[in-house]
């Protein structure tokens, strides 16, 4: 009998564009399906820039780990070779940015079908705003200039989810009421410093870098408000 990989989506409230102690990062890798993992960058979000590339290659390449970078507004393989690229990767991670524009991106080539297969593979996807944002039904997004709900997503995350959750000016009043009012599902907020691991669509692990940050669960409370409940997170063990 054949086993079929359970699906992993992790959402990081940080990571090596924004944190210099590396622990988010080292706790992605050690759900990779290998010791020694292939790690994709995906830098759609921000039009593939330049330095966020290097941001990235520069914290992955000291790792135990093989990177690589998947860059689409210069696109230089063609379909058949972006398969095999993609389903050859045990972790995908997607940086932040645009996130309606990079949904966009993808689905003109093809890179949304192409991910939903990996992941039915056992590949680990991942990302931080923007890269957390589009793995579930729906967000809360700057996308469009001031914060809004955006009903787009891949769909392997049930419900919504909001980066940013405790950074960003507006972004918790903004979310509950998006929430509040059914322009968004229930979701997930997650403030910067935390993690979570969903398998199956289910959260199965949630962690933290620093004591205080968060991740919450946000539901309608039948009244035109929210119910918001913090959910425990492991701290991660500081660097010697």
């Amino acid at each position: 009998m054949v086993s079929v990989p359970a699906r992993r989506v992790a959402l990081v409230g940080g990571g090596f564009s924004t944190d210099e102690d590396g622990l988010l990062d080292d706790w992605l890798l050690t759900h990779a399906r290998r010791p020694r993992p292939t790690v994709c960058f995906v830098p759609t979000a921000s039009g593939d820039a330049p330095a966020y590339v290097d941001r990235f290659l520069s914290a992955f390449r000291s790792r135990a780990c093989e990177p690589a970078v998947l860059t689409l507004f210069r696109r230089e393989v063609d379909d058949a070779a972006l398969r095999a690229f993609l389903l050859t990767q045990d972790v995908v991670y997607v940086g932040g940015g645009n996130t309606a524009n990079m949904l966009a991106v993808w689905r003109v080539h093809g890179v949304d079908r192409l991910l939903r297969e990996a992941c039915d593979r056992g590949t680990l996807l991942c990302g931080i705003s923007a890269g957390a944002n589009c793995w579930a039904e729906a967000s809360h997004t700057d996308s469009f200039g001031p914060l809004a709900a955006l009903r787009d997503g891949l769909g392997l995350v049930p419900g919504s989810v909001c980066p940013h959750y405790d950074s960003e000016p507006g972004r918790r009043p903004s979310y509950r009421r998006a929430v509040a009012d059914g322009a968004l599902p229930a979701g997930w907020a997650l403030e910067d410093g935390a993690a979570v691991l969903f398998t199956d669509g289910r959260l199965t692990e949630a962690v933290a870098r620093r004591p205080d940050a968060r991740l919450y669960r946000v539901e309608p409370d039948g009244r035109g408000g929210v119910k918001e409940r913090a959910v425990p997170c492991r701290p991660l063990p500081a660097v010697p």
